[in-house]
């Protein structure tokens, strides 16, 4: 709002188009807005009513392009488009969607032309016949292409959300390309509904899992701009520093402005408890989390604390949620927020409680060599160091099991095979030991850590409780000597608490956190995917305190992954089941993108040096077609280990092309193609993936075979846990994926593919860009 009391918004898609634009015209168009919010009528702006739409004026950006705005009230404006002046503008249309009650534009002219663009070729024409011959029989008449929605009656698809305006185009559509070139123009809505429809859904799956999420409530009048530009449906912006950054900023900064319907009710809904929101990669899950968190600060009194905690599993995670809390709301926003891992966050409770102690921490490797060792001394050949440790941290440490005898009656759920009392006895007899050869080496695993972490914080909150029912004893009064005796005022570290990556974090964390916040409105909020955990951590909430019956939540539209690159990715997890970190099945029905690009491809060879070389040449390929080159940081490279890392990393050093190494607190370095195991690609994103050493005994690991018959369920775990690995290092591509595997191909790589690699294998990659589909299983 201007002094002159004129309102200018941004219409979301609005922006995406004046990105295209020279940077010319970007500059006259932000020197546009500021004129239009002085005054509109200014002579040089040359404001008038368009003669298609009595609700669309045209405005004087530059001297070849002009703004195209919806007249909302008196003085309140909305831009819906920046085109050329020599564009067709009598088949642009304005309405408001009846189901969401949302503003939509639409540029018949644009959709029509992309539509058109993707016809298919016609056939060759038949070879003229000889002069001698008969004259042929009438060739049979070609069969008319079926049209993609003729199941679906135009009702219908209004009722699902498909923009009206659209509806003779969309009866015109025959091939996947053309619904593709239409959904790239279309509203958002009528895109994803499409989309949904043509993958197989039914009407009222799409109904359910599209529609309803983003319908209104009240009836809608279609003529009530003023209104629908307040509904969450019409994602603008109005203010200056919004804009600017919509325009000139990357993904990130969109998102700042942006926020799809649906993210912006789970941020700004009010919890009676713990919550959860789920999804697919690249759904936003992330961005929820941190405008969660911008939502409560701003809910919060004055003050100087930092009630809120926003946490993660790792470091590397950690520091990226840091800087795009910093970006979204500055120093202002972060002076009222912890972020931290959660791990050191652990280790801060724990040092507090113990401050003499100077342990090393050791992570789960070097944890797993050390029961080798004391397996090793005690001469037991018939105990799995891997199985021990597991025991351990998941039961005993998960558990938090004091005594033998609670060990003996402690669950063991998802552990695999059975064992017998007399076998948990010698188990524990070993993990006695364990702990006290970690106390001899001065050294403790992370498990240790939360678990003595969790300890602490669910004692400090035993006291809180008492406290607490002390004072209501006292009709509300403190008792000074309580509280003084206690060692300070006692109150609860955080009022809320934000976790993002939940599915990987270890019991103990989840009793730790429970216990940092009141369990009132709004106290936990998480967001993940079991489909990407990546740790063996499998929890069940519910029995550690955290209650999100009736507060779960999904997200199922992918702003990161192509079409191609979605279906691909899916089909790595096959038919396995997955929890949903409360004991049910956790599923990605509904999970789709309106983003489309190339099929993923693949690459056979015969050895792991052929495949390196392999790589090497599709990058230097990539960089000599000034089509395909991008700067190589949007380039990435996963494998499935640190060796097989550090001997690509060789191989493209030797060919100039700089490898940069990613490890625990992130990339090392910039300007180079980023390398790393699939471990450390969770939370990136890259331009285009490649995927190296995808053979038979890397993915899944040769050990895991063997435990098929000697411990099914432990063997199902690691299986899953394999795909969900291959699976995330997939959906961290926005463009496009290389599959490479030399020898046999992993289980995971579907038939049709493999059968053909083989025949080329030896002789460089036989897919290249543009080839055949990837066909994961």
């Amino acid at each position: 709002m201007t002094a002159s009391g004129v309102t200018l918004r941004l219409l979301d898609k609005a922006d995406k188009e004046i990105l295209k634009l020279p940077r010319t015209v970007k500059g006259a168009f932000f020197d546009f807005q500021h004129k239009f919010k002085t005054n509109p009528h200014t002579t040089g702006l040359k404001l008038q009513q368009l003669k298609g739409d009595s609700r669309l004026w045209s405005a004087r950006v530059s001297d070849d392009y002009r703004a195209l705005l919806i007249r909302l009230a008196e003085d309140d404006w909305l831009i819906v488009s920046v085109k050329h002046r020599k564009d067709v503008y009598d088949r642009l249309s304005a309405q408001v969607n009846q189901v969401t009650g949302g503003i939509e534009y639409v540029d018949l002219e644009v959709v029509e032309e992309s539509v058109l663009r993707r016809l298919p070729a016609p056939p060759a024409p038949a070879p003229a016949a000889p002069e001698a011959t008969a004259p042929e029989a009438p060739a049979p008449e070609t069969a008319k292409p079926q049209e993609l929605f003729a199941a679906w009656t135009d009702a219908q698809l209004s009722e699902l959300g498909v923009a009206e305006p659209l509806l003779p185009v969309i009866r015109t559509l025959t091939t996947e390309d053309q619904l593709l070139g239409l959904v790239e123009y279309a509203p958002q809505l009528t895109g994803e509904v499409l989309l949904a429809l043509f993958d197989g859904k039914a009407y009222d799956e799409v109904l359910d899992q599209v529609t309803t999420p983003v319908a209104v409530a009240e009836p809608v009048d279609p003529d009530d701009f003023q209104a629908a530009a307040q509904r969450p449906a019409t994602v603008v912006t109005t203010s200056d520093e919004a804009l600017r950054e919509a325009l000139e900023g990357g993904d990130f900064s969109r998102w700042k402005v942006f926020l799809h319907p649906t993210q912006a009710k789970l941020v700004e809904r009010r919890y009676s408890g713990p919550a959860r929101v789920g999804g697919g990669p690249g759904t936003g899950k992330t961005i929820v989390a941190l405008h969660r968190v911008r939502h409560l600060v701003r809910q919060l009194p004055p003050g100087r604390d930092k009630p809120i905690l926003l946490t993660t599993y790792n470091k590397n995670l950690a520091a990226d949620l840091r800087s795009r809390l910093l970006e979204l709301g500055g120093e202002e926003l972060l002076a009222r927020v912890e972020v931290s891992h959660v791990d050191q966050l652990a280790l801060r409770i724990v040092r507090e409680a113990e401050p003499g102690s100077g342990k090393q921490v050791m992570d789960d490797s070097q944890a797993v060599r050390e029961w080798r060792a004391l397996l090793d001394e005690l001469g037991e050949e018939g105990w799995d160091p891997e199985f021990l440790h597991d025991e351990w941290t998941q039961v005993i440490l998960g558990q938090a099991v004091a005594t033998r005898t609670d060990y003996f009656r402690a669950r063991r759920a998802g552990r695999g095979r059975n064992v017998t009392r007399g076998e948990r006895a010698a188990i524990w007899q070993l993990a006695e030991r364990f702990t006290q050869r970690l106390d001899r080496l001065g050294r403790q695993t992370w498990d240790q850590v939360a678990e003595r972490a969790a300890r602490l914080e669910m004692g400090r909150e035993q006291r809180i409780l008492s406290l607490v029912r002390q004072r209501e004893e006292a009709g509300g009064l403190d008792n000074i000597h309580v509280a003084d005796g206690s060692g300070g005022w006692l109150r609860y570290r955080y009022r809320h608490i934000v976790v993002d990556e939940a599915q990987d974090l270890r019991p103990a964390h989840w009793k730790m956190l429970r216990a940092m916040a009141p369990r009132e409105a709004d106290d936990l909020f998480l967001v993940g995917d079991t489909h990407q955990r990546i740790y063996k951590n499998q929890v069940t909430l519910g029995s550690l305190g955290v209650n999100i019956r009736g507060r779960s939540s999904k997200l199922s539209l992918s702003y990161r992954t192509t079409r191609q690159i979605l279906r691909s990715a899916l089909d790595v997890l096959g038919e396995t089941d997955y929890d949903d970190l409360d004991g049910d099945k956790e599923t990605l029905a509904g999970y789709r993108s309106v983003l489309s690009g190339r099929q993923p491809s693949g690459h056979s060879y015969t050895d792991w040096a052929a495949e390196r070389e392999g790589i090497a040449a599709l990058i230097a390929g990539w960089d000599a077609d000034p089509d395909l080159a991008i700067p190589h940081e949007q380039i990435a490279i996963c494998v499935p280990t640190n060796q097989m890392a550090a001997e690509i990393g060789y191989t493209l050093g030797t060919h100039g092309i700089r490898p940069v190494e990613i490890r625990a607190d992130g990339p090392q370095g910039d300007g180079g193609v980023h390398i790393g195991t699939m471990f450390r690609f969770k939370g990136l994103e890259y331009q285009r993936m490649i995927i190296a050493g995808v053979s038979d005994g890397l993915v899944p690991r040769e050990g895991v075979s063997r435990l098929r018959t000697s411990d099914p369920v432990r063997y199902r775990h690691e299986m899953q846990r394999a795909r969900s690995l291959l699976f995330v290092a997939a959906t961290r591509a926005r463009d496009s994926v290389d599959v490479f595997w030399h020898g046999n191909p992993s289980p995971f790589l579907g038939p049709g593919l493999t059968q053909q690699e083989q025949s080329g294998a030896g002789r460089g990659p036989t897919n290249t860009p543009g080839g055949s589909p990837l066909g994961l299983l």
